[in-house]
């Protein structure tokens, strides 16, 4: 991985790209302001902004108010300069969400994958490209720069393969290039608990957090973090597999392959499982949720035990990097209400001293939509940040000249 020459262009990108991020996350906002907050001489953020302007990527908004001569120009993010896709690519299904450069939806998709024949590599890109085409033909007036997807798993962001997934079975699956092949867009490929944690940073409880948690619930248990403003990936972008903590040595046999794993206590089936063998019949996630709240003793008391086991496990991450936020998401929060007094009572039971008075837990079950809109998201992050190693020359980005990004004449 090299990096490009610090030459002039590089710079000029380096603060297009600030300025550009300053708009974005503080608009309406002035030039004078902009030069503060980027310590850039004002001459260079009128030059910089009146490229942006020129573009189509920022607009004048309106003028501030005076404090004592003219009053200032604020300039705004044009959210409609370009759109991008986001996909949350589950074992069963696909959903892919066509936002605006401001995150906001503007349109979605769902497929479904189909049988276990359906789940290979290649079948799961041809149901990914047809899922997009879809949305391009509804819009093929709209400029789309990327497509963001997120699963479960193990992910190499910078080379786009799937480098370990539990649900389909992958290893070293070039996921992302394969899509960029069909569709002729640029793809980034992440962990799809990063991507809710992407959501929750822009738009969540999260927004304006510098330092939290987002812990997900379902068919697995997944963790983002953002610790200092960022989405921390680790070394291979293996950061944040909450799910496989061993907590039962020799406990149940989880789809890592090892036995006893937080996931296979706790996870919907983890305790549909439970349920059934104590009843002894089959039913839903949907009708065990159903039967706690109406009283059923055994539901009752699997879901307890499930969040004493969650709450131990969360006070360990309390304890590590004492977090003021922790937002627990996915679908499995729809049944968080079963499992928080037990949860809460371990977790305060087990956490370092004062440190549960200062965190807040926030649920939030969001559905696909979200998820797939924290993937756009990714396709978002890409573009607002330069170009630094010459390998990632050809990437979306919106701060390279026209004539160098080859997103600007895709779809």
């Amino acid at each position: 991985m090299q990096l490009r020459s610090g030459n002039r262009q590089l710079i000029r990108e380096i603060n297009k790209s600030l300025v550009l991020s300053i708009v974005r996350n503080h608009a309406p906002i002035s030039r004078t302001d902009i030069s503060q907050m980027a310590n850039l001489s004002l001459a260079a953020v009128s030059d910089i902004t009146g490229e942006l302007i020129s573009q189509g990527l920022i607009y004048e908004q309106e003028a501030g108010t005076s404090t004592g001569g003219r009053p200032p120009i604020l300039l705004a993010l044009n959210h409609r300069a370009g759109y991008v896709l986001g996909i949350k690519l589950t074992e069963k299904h696909v959903v892919a969400a066509m936002t605006d450069l401001g995150a906001e939806i503007v349109d979605q998709q769902s497929a479904p994958l189909g049988d276990d024949a359906g789940r290979r590599p290649e079948t799961v890109v041809q149901v990914l490209a047809e899922t997009v085409e879809r949305l391009r033909a509804i819009h093929p007036d709209r400029r789309i720069f990327g497509v963001g997807i997120g699963m479960a798993g193990v992910m190499d962001r910078r080379n786009g393969v799937c480098r370990f997934s539990p649900f389909f079975q992958w290893r070293d699956v070039p996921l992302g290039r394969m899509l960029e092949q069909r569709l002729g867009l640029p793809v980034v490929l992440e962990n799809d608990a990063n991507t809710l944690a992407l959501a929750e940073k822009w738009f969540g409880a999260g927004l304006g957090a510098s330092d939290f948690l987002v812990i997900t619930l379902g068919r697995g248990i997944g963790m983002g973090m953002v610790l200092n403003g960022q989405l921390y990936r680790g070394g291979r972008g293996g950061a944040g597999e909450f799910g496989h903590i061993v907590m039962v040595p020799d406990g149940p046999q989880c789809d890592c392959g090892k036995r006893g794993c937080l996931e296979a206590l706790v996870s919907d089936p983890a305790i549909l499982r439970r349920i059934r063998t104590a009843l002894g019949r089959e039913l839903t996630m949907e009708e065990a949720i159903s039967l706690a709240r109406h009283g059923d003793a055994t539901a009752q008391g699997i879901f307890a035990a499930a969040g004493r086991t969650l709450g131990m496990a969360i006070a360990d991450l309390v304890n590590i990097f004492n977090p003021t936020l922790i937002v627990i998401g996915g679908e499995g929060a729809r049944a968080f209400d079963l499992m928080t007094g037990p949860l809460q009572e371990t977790l305060k039971a087990n956490s370092f001293d004062g440190f549960f008075d200062d965190l807040r837990l926030v649920v939030e079950p969001w559905g696909d939509d979200a998820w797939a809109r924290g993937a756009a998201g990714l396709m978002l992050e890409e573009m607002f940040r330069p170009t630094l190693y010459r390998d990632e020359e050809s990437r979306a980005s919106l701060v390279l000249p026209a004539s160098a990004n080859p997103a600007h004449t895709a779809g």
